[in-house]
């Protein structure tokens, strides 16, 4: 028998997989439409409603912007400090989480266990939560991104560590270095950059969960957006909306160079 005749003939791959995949998410699709009553005729009945809020909303109340301004800077502020605060924190608890560094499973795995329960509660709730303890005011608002940034932050970073290059820190216990030396000058030049990255990343996405806290009562610009809203002022609520994007476009930019730089 020659070669040619030993060989089986190629046969096309089976596409039952593939289809049964994506009969799945479209059942699962139209169920979930079905249950939440999030359809396209819905969406269709709304639209001339939405057209109607467009144009109340245009042109905006731009002399509202004396009455706002300090709020949006409010705002920017309780990023900065919650971004800051949980920044910080986070990365003893980043080593802590880090299976290459503390090695013990017994201290990384609860570790690990606290940071999913942090990350598990929305910032919204944190926000209403400490608006029942310290009453309505930014405290409870830089309380909120605190927890957000901290959970966030720690878990990206150690996640990071554990993937870093373990030849140096070999070489640097091989001559004997004691813990901190082995962290300091091993582990931390390693994560630096992405540690910043994920700090500048962190800061944005509160910037406008900050935006949102104030509905809750939790200070910041929120408060005067929900205010117009209630008010039937859509007229400042477009005011709002376009003061708070133009916060964040500057910022964005402005984080994103600092990223290049840093990375």
């Amino acid at each position: 028998m020659s070669s040619e005749q030993g060989l089986k003939p190629l046969r096309k791959p089976s596409h039952t997989k593939s289809y049964m995949s994506t009969l799945l998410i479209i059942v699962l699709l139209w169920w979930s439409a079905v249950k939440t009553n999030a359809t396209i005729a819905q969406l269709i009945i709304g639209l001339p409603e939405m057209g109607k809020l467009l144009v109340e909303m245009v042109p905006p109340d731009w002399s509202y912007i004396d009455v706002v301004w300090k709020p949006m800077m409010q705002t920017v502020q309780m990023a900065v400090i919650g971004t800051t605060v949980g920044g910080i924190v986070a990365i003893p608890v980043a080593l802590l989480a880090a299976g290459n560094v503390t090695r013990s499973p017994w201290i990384y795995h609860p570790t690990r266990i606290i940071l999913n329960l942090i990350r598990a509660i929305p910032e919204l709730l944190y926000a209403a939560l400490f608006v029942a303890m310290y009453g309505i005011g930014s405290m409870p608002g830089v309380l909120a991104l605190s927890f957000f940034a901290f959970g966030l932050i720690a878990k990206l970073t150690y996640e990071s560590i554990e993937t870093i290059d373990p030849g140096p820190l070999e070489a640097m216990t091989a001559v004997g270095a004691n813990k901190w030396q082995w962290i300091h000058f091993g582990v931390v030049p390693q994560v630096t950059a992405q540690y910043m990255a994920y700090f500048l990343y962190t800061f944005e996405v509160n910037i406008r969960a900050a935006t949102v806290l104030g509905l809750v009562g939790a200070g910041g610009i929120g408060l005067f957006l929900d205010r117009a809203l209630q008010q039937f002022r859509y007229d400042r609520a477009s005011l709002i909306i376009i003061l708070t994007l133009a916060i964040v476009l500057i910022i964005d930019y402005i984080s994103t160079k600092v990223r290049e730089r840093l990375l």
